[in-house]
């Protein structure tokens, strides 16, 4: 799960339709098909025609392919992924038809909007669909088959009654909780095991995009993914490498501030691995992307005042529990008691939930239909697998909406509801485009909306709802909540960066098969200063153990994301007048900055993000500068704890072992 990004749009194969930009195609054959029956395109169609009748068939073929998605991630079996594989299959068939029946209109005069619809139809997929329609079914099945594989995926150790079988929940609650070194190993380890059987699958979807891409007119799958950007691909890969240069040096001090910290915790010989990286299973997070759960051994002063809110969640809902054994007294069957737990768990996730929706409707913003509540995933289900991984989902394209996770009563994924319901009232927004354009201005957008109001949840907004105590104004705990956020926030901002840099060389063979492991730990060194205690050779697939590598969703959003609601965050600041340094502001409850949210929710794609972004900063590019004013003072006070100390790492090693460490336990 990401924190708080941690979150996809609607579909997490088909992706709905991602991105901007273009490719030249050749000549193309005129029909397409409905129900699996062609239909030949109507003579003399006008290119405003053709893409009125796109946007009524998309509408009309969504709400099946969405259904058959959910039921894939929330009833993991053989027959829900081959319903999805399948839908999967008639939408890119249909995408593929669509793209060529768009050849006949190249170089021919058309509106404005129409010309940007066909920009938008041609980049309509991150899974581009092989002409040969045997290669297309192979496609759609690795792919239904990788995403169930995570879902699925499962760590067991021991033999007969001893035998021990943990999922990634609970795999997480060990690195979120456990201080113990071996522990804390094992459950890492444990889970990177499950992406083993993927490899060959992967090697194999490489091959099959690759295929769709270049009928597409892309070199690879990557270019294809880098041209949705209103930009080139080169330029928007030049424009990440200048946002990281922005943000670099913030990220270099935490990191030698939390080697520090972590020498201290578990011995030099542990804290580190060779060249001065960070161990990967010591950071509180299965990927290195959120150090948050540090914060017993980051905190930079303890008995400053922090919210606890995590403690306060927890107390809701052993509230909710004691509300649901109140109903049933009397003797109860461990089933029994498990149900009560079940519904206490539901109780305390609508509560979260319900919380969320508040902010935003704070904002002017809309109540969320009643299907939201009677038909998202808020738990994990007691008798079937499910993809936990949070997500959030447009149906219909008309109001039913939905998120799907395993919520928890901590502030990780209380942060993440805030997130996934940034998507929610995105796509409720836009729901009045064309379906073309009912889309982010780019990609990253959508997933900067809800960390925008992340960022608003300062301490005094959590102890107006509840969930923070009165907290005390001084150095020492401006330091602690700058801390927090950083841990979330700036160690994300690497991570976000490299998986997409793994799979832009994987996409255009720079990568290969065979070194797919070495240049995954390669790159987490380079950009995080992160490598594992013990050597990760190529009979592992540590990409695979990451969800959306083998849900191929492109993550480059992710880190744009972590710039632009920093910039977002200042601009609805501004407009609602506060006055004072930006980390203490909190638009809640108010509507001039609502307003000025909402417009650019409802413009969707229908326009260049970098018209939308002036709309509501006043500017037409991406900058990190808002995210280094917001920090200022954790910088300050970062270098001065930094002093004198060894920073920075080597990453020319990717798996050494640390000098003088025993050797871990395996499971």
């Amino acid at each position: 799960m990401m924190k708080p990004v941690r979150a996809l749009l609607a579909l997490s194969i088909t992706a709905a339709v991602i991105g901007l930009g273009g490719c030249k195609k050749e000549p193309t054959p005129t029909t397409t098909t409905t129900g699996g029956a062609p239909v030949t395109a109507p003579a003399g169609e006008t290119a405003d025609q053709f893409i009125a009748r796109v946007n009524d068939e998309y509408r009309k073929m969504y709400p099946e392919m969405s259904a058959a998605q959910w039921l894939s991630s929330t009833y993991i079996n053989d027959d829900s992924q081959l319903l999805s594989a399948k839908a999967n299959e008639r939408y890119l068939a249909q995408l593929k038809s669509w793209i060529e029946q768009a050849g006949r209109f190249e170089g021919q005069q058309m509106s404005p909007e129409t010309a940007r619809a066909i920009q938008l139809l041609k980049l309509g997929t991150a899974m581009p669909p092989p002409k040969d329609p045997a290669k297309l079914e192979e496609l759609t099945k690795i792919a239904s088959k990788m995403e169930g594989m995570y879902g699925a995926g499962t760590y067991c150790k021991g033999e007969g009654d001893a035998k021990q079988c943990r999922q990634l929940g609970d795999l997480e609650d060990v690195l979120r909780s456990s201080r113990d070194y071996d522990a804390q190993l094992d459950a890492w380890q444990g889970w990177h095991t499950i992406a083993q059987p993927m490899r060959k699958d992967y090697v194999r979807f490489v091959e099959l995009v690759n295929e769709g891409a270049h009928d597409m007119g892309f070199a690879d799958a990557g270019e294809m993914w880098r041209s949705g950007y209103d930009m080139t691909p080169a330029e928007i890969a030049a424009e990440t490498d200048r946002l990281w240069g922005q943000v670099k040096p913030l990220y270099e001090q935490l990191h030698c501030y939390a080697g520090t910290r972590l020498d201290a915790k578990y011995g030099a010989d542990k804290g580190h691995v060779t060249g001065n990286m960070l161990p990967a299973h010591l950071m509180g997070n299965m990927w290195q992307q959120d150090w948050g759960n540090l914060w017993d051994i980051l905190a930079p002063y303890p008995n400053a005042s922090v919210p606890e809110i995590t403690t306060a969640l927890e107390s809701q809902y052993r509230a909710a529990f004691d509300a649901q054994l109140s109903k049933n007294p009397g003797k109860r069957s461990p089933d029994d008691l498990a149900q009560i737990e079940q519904d206490a768990r539901l109780a305390s996730a609508k509560l979260m939930n319900e919380r969320a929706q508040d902010f935003y409707t704070s904002l002017g913003m809309p109540k969320l239909p009643e299907s939201y509540w009677s038909k998202t995933q808020f738990i994990k289900p007691r008798d079937r697998d499910v993809v936990c991984h949070a997500s959030a989902w447009d149906m219909n394209m008309a109001g039913d909406v939905r998120i799907k996770m395993c919520i928890k009563p901590n502030e990780e994924d209380f942060t993440v509801i805030y997130h996934e319901l940034g998507h929610v009232y995105y796509y409720l927004a836009y729901n009045k485009q064309p379906p073309l354009f009912q889309q982010g201005a780019h990609d990253g957008f959508h997933e900067a909306i809800g960390d925008t109001i992340v960022l608003a949840m300062t301490p005094k907004y959590l102890q107006s709802i509840g969930l923070a105590g009165d907290q005390q104004v001084s150095e020492e705990s401006l330091i602690n909540a700058q801390m927090r956020m950083a841990l979330a926030k700036v160690s994300f901002l690497p991570f976000g960066l490299m998986i997409d840099r793994w799979r832009w060389g994987v996409f255009d063979g720079s990568i290969k098969p065979g070194d797919y492991n070495k240049a995954w730990w390669d790159l987490k060194a380079k950009y995080q200063g992160i490598a594992p205690v013990n050597a990760r050779g190529e009979d592992f697939f540590d990409a695979g153990a990451k969800y959306h590598v083998p849900a191929n969703t492109p993550y480059t959003r992710y880190f744009l994301s972590h710039v632009l609601q920093f910039q977002f965050y200042k601009a609805l600041c501004d407009a609602s007048g506060f006055k004072g340094p930006l980390y203490e502001c909190s638009f809640y409850g108010n509507k001039e900055a609502g307003a000025k949210f909402q417009a650019m929710l409802s413009k969707g794609a229908s326009q260049p993000w970098q018209k939308t972004l002036k709309e509501l900063t006043g500017g037409e590019k991406m900058d990190a500068s808002a995210v280094l004013e917001y920090f200022d003072p954790l910088q300050k006070w970062l270098k001065q704890q930094n002093e004198g100390k060894t920073c920075g790492w080597q990453s020319t090693t990717t798996a050494a072992a640390p000098a003088k460490q025993e050797t871990p336990k395996q499971g």
